[in-house]
């Protein structure tokens, strides 16, 4: 990639994640569902560096320092790593006219990550399974990653033109 579509990558996905966390707020004060707690993404994430990649509950795992910064410079660098791997998927053309299609489907496609990557590591189960309402924590996934994908052909449009 040269620095011009490195650079549009790097604005598409932290304009995706932006929208993905104005869907979380909006999503909490219409239908009161919980946001995420980016401090104990942190958290999982700061125990890396000790070895330590699966809790049985982070919430009771040791507090990292600077938990709460982690865990969102993950957030938002995960946003990017994704943006990447689309373009690198659809090619830079896809930069210049982009299109829903691509950009859901992966918004939809990396439920993965979350779903058999974070949610087990932080203790939580494959697919929330282990917490109160499996069910409600699944859809929430969802919806984020949708908001994810459409956030990024929305950031793609805004700065294709």
């Amino acid at each position: 990639m040269n620095l011009l579509v490195t650079l549009h990558t790097v604005v598409i996905g932290i304009g995706a994640t932006a929208v993905m966390d104005l869907w979380a707020i909006l999503a909490q004060r219409l239908f009161s569902m919980p946001q995420s707690n980016w401090a104990l993404v942190g958290r999982w994430v700061g125990h890396f560096p000790r070895g330590q990649f699966v809790h049985n509950s982070v919430a009771k795992a040791a507090p990292i320092q600077h938990e709460l910064l982690l865990g969102w410079v993950t957030h938002y660098v995960t946003g990017i790593a994704y943006a990447a791997l689309l373009v690198a998927i659809t090619g830079k053309a896809w930069l210049l006219t982009p299109t829903l299609l691509p950009a859901v489907m992966l918004g939809l496609s990396m439920l993965v990550a979350p779903f058999l990557l974070m949610q087990p590591g932080m203790g939580y189960g494959i697919a929330a399974a282990k917490t109160p309402n499996p069910a409600a924590a699944r859809v929430r996934s969802v919806l984020n990653h949708l908001a994810f994908g459409a956030g990024l052909y929305l950031t793609a449009q805004l700065f294709s033109r």
